[in-house]
């Protein structure tokens, strides 16, 4: 059986990896695979610490990243930051 991403398999047994900004994309993407019953993890990558932020919605840093932990701990789903501020 084709689950619906195109694997030949359960979609209990596909694990879908989403890179959350934090937005309200990736965050819906996220939750409507898990919805559907894929095994998902959220990842997010810290690129600035909050004090460098000039605004209070930047992509990857500070209440994003905060805003992308609620959504995976709201649906149930794994969700891990790595920090990246000294590569980007």
């Amino acid at each position: 059986m084709i689950n619906s991403l195109g694997f030949d398999k359960k979609k209990g047994d596909t694990k879908v990896i989403v890179a959350m900004s934090g937005g309200v994309d990736s965050s819906v993407a996220a939750v409507k695979l898990k919805k559907e019953g894929y095994d998902v993890t959220g990842v997010t990558l810290r690129l600035y610490s909050q004090s460098n932020v000039q605004k209070s919605k930047t992509c990857c840093a500070g209440q994003d990243i905060e805003d992308a932990n609620m959504v995976a701990k709201q649906f149930g789903f794994k969700h891990y930051v790595s920090d990246y501020q000294d590569k980007f």
